[in-house]
């Protein structure tokens, strides 16, 4: 799970991510690729921009973004100075992808997003939690159940224009 839909974007249902859906995934640009267009169409210029890199490079990621249905093409705009601009917007898809972007064993790229998110707001912004649990399997399944629902709640209700945008990431791991 990486991006919430938002009002009026992609609806469906929960389902694995097939392999190229989870290879698309399975980067931390991508991820944030999505995070960035998915309150608002940007152009692949404006996304490199907004994230310290190549257009070129970028460009590269949003065609498979694109590819895959993580992003569509709006239509056409003229820019600054008159060329031709396409911008994109998120779908929402990866909402409902189970098993999403884990291509390569012990890459996290959702967690590598939130660093690089963390990173560029500086750790002054953040709130953060931790919190030690002892569940058996089944406490375990219905915690994790309860927090999905409550995720999905939160990202099917439409965003308020005049909210300010907030990120979460959340990690669950065995105690060592």
């Amino acid at each position: 799970m990486t991006e919430s839909p938002g009002a009026g974007r992609f609806a469906g249902e929960r389902r694995p991510a097939t392999d190229a859906e989870a290879r698309a995934l399975a980067s931390a640009v991508r991820l944030r690729i999505l995070r960035l267009c998915l309150d608002e169409a940007l152009t692949n210029k404006e996304i490199a921009a907004r994230l310290d890199r190549n257009p070129a490079t970028v460009l590269h990621h949003v065609r498979t973004l694109v590819e895959t249905g993580f992003l569509v093409a709006e239509p056409a705009r003229r820019g600054a100075r008159g060329a031709r601009e396409v911008p994109y917007r998120a779908t929402g898809k990866s909402w409902l992808m189970d098993g999403a972007g884990r291509a390569a064993p012990g890459r996290d790229p959702a967690l590598a997003a939130f660093l690089e998110e963390v990173a560029a707001v500086g750790e002054d912004r953040l709130e953060s939690t931790r919190l030690g649990l002892r569940l058996t399997a089944a406490d375990r399944e219905e915690f994790e159940r309860r927090l999905q629902e409550l995720f999905d709640e939160y990202a099917l209700r439409p965003g308020d224009p005049a909210g300010e945008k907030w990120s979460l990431y959340l990690g669950m791991h065995p105690e060592p």
